[in-house]
């Protein structure tokens, strides 16, 4: 049973927006019950991104249920966000570094490698959690009203702490090399913020196409895959012919990943233009793919 008291229920197709009672209608200073207004859209950009400030404790929750579900019952525990990226620059160092002998910008391969797999493990997995998290919590989506964005943000600020820790091993592995982090380390927030935003722009698009399609959680991990090797990983942008280099960043990655290895290594040789194409791209993916998400929400509970 639901009753509203003191106030008044527009009732008509569309979100539910939050009021409380005005002093007018409200003659006891007595905390009475929520009164819950529900109002049609007002147009393409009505996103109410406010409510999530509403909802910041479920989104607390949820990102500490997504942290605590990775490593239950596993017998490594936080030791695997160490040993998958640090796996991956030993196969990247013996391949590309020792024998196909990859320039690596004057730095020690495996921490010209590591520099840039940092970023991109971070990337891959909050972008895997952005577009599959909605169908993962179909059922919470099916019993409870919340604003679905907390679901794909939760999945984007989770593996920060995977982030985190192997970070921490990458400065171990410098400090193995006799290098210093350089002072530029001071904007790694504004590139942390960066990839989780290019991944969450890029899940807003892909989890409600996941929703109808399924086969977008077997897609992604291909996506990330050849995305990988088009992304100068293992290989410096140097690399890359100056003529093809515009062209070239018109791949985010590349002027985010370009961004760390600045900010980490104090990489002289960085094309600043990669990272303005990337700023702008990041910012265009993110607005898109949110007005999509928010188009699409409303058929969440039906279709799931």
């Amino acid at each position: 049973m639901c009753s509203v008291t003191d106030g008044q229920m527009t009732a008509s197709i569309g979100r539910i927006v939050h009021t409380e009672p005005t002093a007018q209608n409200t003659p006891a200073p007595t905390a009475g019950p929520e009164i819950l207004e529900i109002r049609p859209s007002k147009g393409l950009f009505d996103l109410e991104l406010s409510t999530l400030w509403r909802y910041r404790e479920l989104l607390v929750v949820l990102v500490k249920r997504d942290i605590q579900v990775v490593y239950k019952q596993a017998a490594l525990g936080a030791a695997w966000a160490i040993i998958q990226p640090l796996l991956a620059v030993v196969i990247f160092s013996i391949i590309f570094g020792y024998m196909v002998k990859l320039p690596s910008d004057g730095f020690p391969y495996p921490v010209f490698a590591f520099a840039g797999v940092l970023p991109w493990t971070y990337f891959a997995e909050a972008l895997r959690r952005c577009s599959t998290g909605i169908v993962g919590d179909a059922e919470l989506i099916r019993k409870v009203y919340f604003p679905r964005l907390v679901i794909p943000l939760s999945g984007a600020l989770a593996p920060v702490l995977d982030l985190v820790i192997a970070f921490v091993v990458l400065v171990g592995l410098m400090l193995f090399y006799g290098m210093m982090p350089s002072w530029r380390i001071i904007t790694l927030p504004l590139l942390i913020a960066m990839t989780g935003l290019m991944a969450l722009g890029v899940g807003l698009w892909l989890a409600p196409i996941n929703v109808r399609f399924r086969d977008i959680k077997h897609t992604v991990p291909f996506i990330i895959q050849i995305w990988m090797y088009a992304t100068p990983i293992v290989y410096p942008l140097s690399a890359i012919p100056e003529a093809w280099r515009p062209l070239y960043s018109i791949n985010p990655m590349v002027g985010i990943i370009e961004g760390w290895r600045w900010a980490i290594l104090g990489n002289t040789s960085v094309y600043p233009g990669a990272f303005l194409i990337s700023c702008v791209i990041v910012l265009v993916v993110v607005a898109s793919g949110l007005i999509f998400f928010k188009r699409m929400e409303r058929t969440f509970a039906d279709t799931i």
